[in-house]
């Protein structure tokens, strides 16, 4: 018996990773979405709510966690966000454990995890993917969205690794600085490989 190969899949803000799990999923290849768990969660009705609201007092509303709110009571305090994520962090694992166990039988899963390197998570995946692009068709791609400004552009960059160290640390670099098709091909021609690499691992 065999477990699913498990890619991490990671990238800095605007180098199109989001577009690169789905091309992903379009290939058959299950992915577990991080960011997209905890919104559910902190969502209307989501099961981290109340606990967030009972550490928080008054970050929440009808519609869930008020990011703004939250955001407010967390941001630039490393002991606030400790605690938040001591809530966030354990029910994260339990929905990735659960989803392993729901995509047991295939080859190879993916985990989209932003922040891969920064909190420590590559040493738990078999290969890496770094989606990357160049730095001024980030900083299009990012000046371009609502509300974003030049300083909190700044901001998270200076969160985040810096590309060039992700790409370095990566198995395998997706460059989305090109047209979707040719993206599309490299992910294809990538899934294919990491595909023949999970069936020529040995049995557990």
């Amino acid at each position: 018996m065999t477990r699913p190969l498990i890619v991490g899949l990671t990238g800095s803000i605007g180098m199109g990773k989001s577009t690169v799990a789905a091309m992903f999923e379009a290939a058959g290849v299950p992915v577990f979405d991080a960011d997209a768990e905890v919104r559910a969660m902190q969502g209307p009705d989501g099961e981290l709510v109340p606990a967030i609201e009972s550490a928080f007092p008054g970050s929440t509303d009808e519609g869930g966690v008020s990011r703004d709110r939250l955001g407010a009571l967390v941001f630039g305090d490393p002991e606030e966000l400790a605690r938040l994520e001591a809530i966030v962090h354990p029910a994260v694992a339990r929905k990735r454990e659960a989803f392993l166990i729901e995509h047991a039988s295939a080859p190879v899963v993916v985990f989209d995890i932003p922040l891969l390197f920064e909190k420590g998570g590559a040493s738990a995946v078999d290969r890496v993917v770094v989606v990357s692009a160049p730095a001024e068709a980030q900083r299009k791609r990012v000046l371009a969205r609502q509300g974003m400004t030049e300083d909190k552009f700044a901001h998270i960059l200076a969160l985040q690794t810096p590309d060039s160290e992700k790409r370095a640390r990566a198995d395998h670099v997706i460059d989305t600085g090109t047209t979707l098709v040719k993206t599309e091909d490299a992910v294809l021609e990538l899934v294919a490989e990491l595909r023949a690499a999970s069936r020529a691992r040995p049995s557990l």
